[in-house]
């Protein structure tokens, strides 16, 4: 939308520059409407989301501790044993109502139950990919890449854009796909024989997994 007005040299921003520019882009390149998630689903993508809020505090807490306390800090480590406790207690209580979502719909169990089927995507990944990746199974290879974030660019290796939270979701369930699947562990093997950095073929094999998954929840 940036890039558009951009091209467009409108450098200004009011709501009626900004609908303007919506409504033209609209027009020329005619998107195709997605109906909203409906409630139950918006539901667990907010309790995804603040799982993962939650992680990252826990996360920023232990470094806190291990890099500024000593053992003199007594208070200050006691502090941060209860908040981290209090956190713990708290992301416990989100993965159980999360849990009661997925596994109280019969659909939504039986979509976990089938990613759950894939090397590599384990119960968090798959909520992942349930609340935030509703288009699984319903796009084509391409569009589902763009999606994400992980459709390489024409002759260049790196990726952009997309779902954040799916494309890091994918790239944590790479490694263990490619160990325990023969097919993706010959695919990486492949392309670091080529020369391929690790770290990009990772990235090629996380792209694979997606496919997959895609393929999968097509043809059930």
């Amino acid at each position: 939308m940036r890039a558009f007005a951009q091209a467009l040299r409108k450098q200004g921003k009011t709501d009626p520059i900004s609908a303007a520019m919506i409504a033209a882009l609209c027009g020329d390149t005619k998107p195709k409407p997605r109906p909203l998630p409906d409630e139950t689903t918006r539901m667990l993508a907010d309790l995804v989301a603040a799982r993962g809020q939650t992680v990252e505090m826990m996360a920023a807490e232990g470094q806190r501790d291990r890099r500024r306390l000593s053992n003199s800090d007594k208070r200050l480590k006691k502090s941060i044993a209860r908040l981290r406790k209090a956190m713990e207690k708290e992301l416990a209580e989100i993965y159980g109502a999360i849990s009661d979502q997925v596994r109280g719909s019969p659909g939504r169990a039986e979509k976990e139950d089938l990613l759950g089927s894939v090397p590599g995507i384990g119960p968090v990944i798959g909520r992942i990919l349930m609340a935030e990746l509703r288009e699984l199974g319903q796009l084509g290879r391409r569009q589902i890449e763009a999606l994400t974030g992980l459709a390489s660019f024409t002759r260049q290796s790196f990726i952009g854009g997309g779902r954040t939270t799916v494309r890091t979701a994918l790239f944590i369930g790479a490694p263990p796909a490619r160990r325990h699947n023969p097919v993706l562990k010959a695919f990486f093997e492949r392309l670091v024989a080529a020369g391929k950095p690790k770290v990009v073929a990772i990235m090629a094999v996380a792209r694979k997994l997606l496919t997959i998954l895609n393929a999968l929840f097509r043809d059930r």
